[in-house]
This record gives C-alpha cells, structure tokens and sequence, in this order.
C-alpha cells in the first residue's frame, strides 16, 4: 500500500532557447516556442558582459517559457521523443530535477520546418516534486520540508522510467 504524500509528480518544465544576440534572430526564437507550447516567452538578458563574444551587460541573449500542470506533461512527451527518449544518468542532480537538450527543434512532432525561422536547438529542465512540497514555497506561513518530501536521484530516475518511458543511459 503506498501512501498518497509519496506520489512523485511534475512541478514544472521550462524550455530555453540562447540566442546570444538580440533583434530578429530573438524575435524567431519567441516563434518557435510559442508555436511548441503556445505560451508567450520571456526574454533573458546577459547577467554579465563577455567582450569576447560582443556580450555587454543587460542585453537580450535568449527567450525561456515555464510550464506547469497537464500541458507541460504532453509537451514533455513531445519533447522526449525529440530526443529519442533517452536521457543521460548524469542530467539527473540530487534533488530530482532533470534535464536534456534538443539539438533541432524540427524533430519534435507537430513542428513543420519553416525556411523563414531556420532550424534551432533547446535546453529543457523538468523539476519533479512530491505532493505537499509546495509549503516550502508558498507565501504565508512557508516551513521547512522534511527529508521524506524531498527527491532523490534514484526516486527521480525510477519515475522518469516507469511514467515517462525514458531510458536511463549510464
């Protein structure tokens, strides 16, 4: 019998694009996000200035979206097969987050190639979480997690095999 409070589920998948360099290259990163999610991206701005790569501090160098609930469970489907469903064991960290990278954004199902945009590759982060860890994050009252709420990597490897179908590379 296995007790509800341990229940693993996603608590959100977010989808980053670095483009490096802000005007119309920017503009067709915000496409191809909004045409795989069909959520509105935010920008990211440099934290720092890289004078080798022309960066200067506060500039616009990427686009990234947050998903959450039913729609970021199929649009991690859709991203996994992207990706062959295999995930190194090493993109898994100790508090049961994961993440993988999509080399072209043509390869996920529904996405047509569009000369105009170009072709494109993607980091994507999925953090899983148990049931009741939010009173970690919430507004009012937060408290502390005990060590039975928190993930570990063999518990977030097990459920990215057995719910999401993923094989697990060593």
């Amino acid at each position: 019998m296995t007790n509800n409070i341990d229940e693993i589920k996603i608590s959100k998948v977010v989808i980053n694009i670095g483009v490096g360099k802000s005007g119309e290259p920017l503009e067709k990163a915000k496409s191809i996000i909004r045409e795989i999610c069909g959520q509105t991206p935010v920008t990211t701005f440099a934290k720092k200035a890289l004078r080798e790569l022309g960066i200067q501090k506060n500039t616009p160098i990427g686009v990234k979206t947050t998903i959450r609930k039913e729609i970021a469970h199929e649009t991690l489907k859709k991203l996994l097969i992207a990706c062959d469903n295999r995930v190194p064991k090493r993109s898994f960290d100790r508090t049961g987050n994961f993440s993988f990278g999509v080399k072209e954004h043509i390869e996920i199902p529904g996405t047509k190639y569009n000369p105009d945009l170009g072709i494109w590759g993607m980091d994507v982060c999925v953090a899983l979480e148990k049931i009741g860890y939010g009173v970690k994050r919430r507004k009012i009252r937060p408290s502390v997690v005990g060590k039975r709420q928190q993930i570990t990597k063999d518990e977030a490897i097990n459920y990215a095999t057995e719910k999401l179908g993923i094989i697990v590379d060593e």
